[in-house]
């Protein structure tokens, strides 16, 4: 009797994991939107009117000029990458590895470059990060909105 209990409960235990429901991040997705901006110290001071929302930001950066050059809304699974294509031909890959109710925190990689960073947004919140080097007075950022 007493073997049969203890058998019962290891075999309990041993299926637990797997009677247990998943977490909801693991089966959910997170919208964001993404975009490539261009940041340069040549040429005259403007700001493209697809980026008046980072506007504030952008002018505590030390570029005078700031151009829009790729967009992409998606709905991120976790540990998925997003792939984009750059301008300058290297590849950026953006992971979301985690969320919170109200932040997500994504791995940003350029292979082409070793760079590897990881960033923690809020909700409502913008991030623009550099995503290259400066090159001829220019480089290239990464902002990233999730729930857009």
């Amino acid at each position: 009797m007493a073997v049969a209990r203890t058998v019962a409960l290891l075999l309990a235990f041993a299926l637990a994991p797997a009677l247990t429901p998943a977490p909801a991040q693991a089966a959910s997705t997170i919208p964001v939107r993404v975009r490539i901006i261009k940041g340069s110290r040549q040429g005259p001071p403007a700001v493209d009117p697809k980026l008046a929302d980072l506007q504030g930001q952008l002018g505590a950066i030390a570029y005078q000029r700031w151009d829009q050059v790729g967009e992409q809304e998606a709905s991120m699974a976790f540990n998925k990458p997003l792939t984009m294509q750059l301008p300058d031909g290297s590849t950026l890959e953006l992971v979301l590895v985690d969320a919170r109710k109200e932040t997500v925190t994504f791995d940003v990689k350029n292979p082409v470059r070793r760079a590897h960073s990881r960033m923690t947004i809020s909700k409502d919140e913008r991030l623009v990060h550099q995503i290259t080097g400066e090159k001829d007075g220019a480089a290239y950022f990464l902002t990233v909105r999730p729930w857009p």
